[in-house]
């Protein structure tokens, strides 16, 4: 049961990053517009895409929240208490991004009010995966202290670092990335929307390379065993492998304008980077300044707790699932006929 618990875990944040991290994408993609006519193009298909389902998104961190404070609490405390700062902003980002979408997609007059929100929209959108990297790093970096001196020492350098943030910043790629690609199939053939999101999913897979460069260099430079992490099983040879022949099929895709599949390898290939950034740690999931570390097989709640979280996310997913699938499908559905 435990090791079903854990695959809801990684599903759950895997699932996140794919499709909340599609939808804080949205924002991105518009904030590194710079073309006013290109960010009105922009902006208009990334709402039809994103819009009618974004809210269901945050449903996968609700669950990750879910699952390790019932099933692993001495993580959950930790990380939440060295980790408050990060988190209570990338909270207030998810807060700000969605109420300045609803009220800039619904307001009826086109001030500086409008402006304003898009602003907030946009700039949140960067910054909540920003600070969501940043937690993520935290965790296997090994800068979180717990026997700090004063306050900067264990509430503000144990998130923030060179490598933390690289990691943020990486998060943020992945998420512009997915967007961009996701939209193209609902833009029109060979409209010019559609080629304004192919010139943005090239100039974003771009994105997304310098900042695993990025995060590969400030990882070696911060003494982190960070090629070790990933490549010293198979499986994280094979997901790296496999998620760089990805992007190629991908920018083969776009070049050739054939869009049928390019969801799906787009997915596949930020799916594999998360395999290879998390099968090197386990079953280790935190390692602190100490040396010290926290496993998932041995730091978790009791036995009984974990039968029935067990339990409890599988029939939920039975009743979730399907409902959730039905409603992608439908708006799908409802974009094609409106698109043809």
């Amino acid at each position: 049961m435990l090791y079903i618990v854990i695959g809801f875990l990684w599903l759950s944040i895997c699932l996140y990053l794919l499709f909340g991290g599609a939808d804080f994408g949205a924002g991105i993609v518009e904030l590194l517009t710079f073309n006013k006519r290109d960010k009105i193009e922009v902006r208009q298909i990334m709402d039809s895409t994103m819009g009618p389902v974004w809210e269901a998104n945050h449903m996968w961190l609700i669950i990750f929240v879910v699952i390790m404070f019932v099933g692993f609490p001495q993580m959950y405390s930790l990380m939440s208490t060295y980790n408050h700062i990060p988190l209570i902003l990338m909270l207030l980002g998810i807060i700000a991004r969605g109420t300045s979408y609803t009220f800039r997609h619904y307001d009826v007059i086109n001030d500086n009010w409008e402006k304003l929100y898009s602003k907030i929209f946009i700039y949140a959108s960067f910054l909540t995966p920003l600070f969501l990297g940043i937690v993520a790093g935290s965790a296997v970096s090994g800068s979180i202290n717990t026997h700090p001196t004063n306050f900067l020492e264990g509430y503000v350098y144990s998130w923030l670092t060179p490598f933390n943030i690289s990691v943020g910043i990486f998060t943020s790629a992945c998420c512009a990335y997915l967007a961009a690609i996701y939209a193209i199939k609902d833009a029109a053939i060979e409209s010019a929307t559609q080629l304004v999101l192919i010139r943005k999913s090239k100039q974003m897979m771009l994105f997304v390379i310098l900042s695993a460069i990025l995060v590969f260099a400030v990882g070696m430079y911060s003494h982190l065993p960070i090629i070790n992490w990933i490549y010293k099983s198979p499986i994280g040879t094979i997901s790296v492998l496999l998620s760089v022949l990805c992007m190629c099929l991908v920018y083969f895709s776009l070049v050739k304008n054939k869009f049928n599949f390019i969801r799906f390898l787009a997915a596949s290939q930020i799916g594999l980077f998360l395999v290879a950034g998390t099968e090197g740690h386990f079953p280790y999931l935190i390692y602190l300044k100490d040396g010290s570390s926290m496993s998932l097989l041995k730091d978790h709640g009791a036995d009984k707790t974990i039968n029935c979280l067990a339990w409890a996310l599988l029939i939920g997913s039975c009743l979730i699932l399907p409902f959730l699938i039905y409603l992608i499908i439908a708006f799908s559905r409802k974009k094609k006929a409106t698109t043809h």
